[in-house]
């Protein structure tokens, strides 16, 4: 398993973290993920060999919100 860090903003409520934290954690070899509201910070736990970050970036968008990788 792999822990990849994306970093998103726009997040207007905490059901917002529900909903990412949901869609994400349904992606084929993703184990969990975990929004911070407060600070944009998405960490998802997953499969390296099965899910890639672009496909995370791309769920995230697809939801509304515009993420990228990073670092920490």
């Amino acid at each position: 398993m792999r822990t990849t860090i994306l970093r998103s903003s726009g997040f207007t409520c905490p059901s917002c973290i529900s909903r990412i934290e949901g869609s994400l954690s349904r992606l084929p070899g993703v184990e969990r993920s975990t929004v911070h509201f407060s600070t944009g910070r998405i960490a998802v736990s997953h499969d390296p060999a099965r899910i890639d970050a672009g496909t995370l970036v791309e769920e995230v968008r697809r939801l509304g919100y515009e993420s990228r990788e990073s670092p920490y």
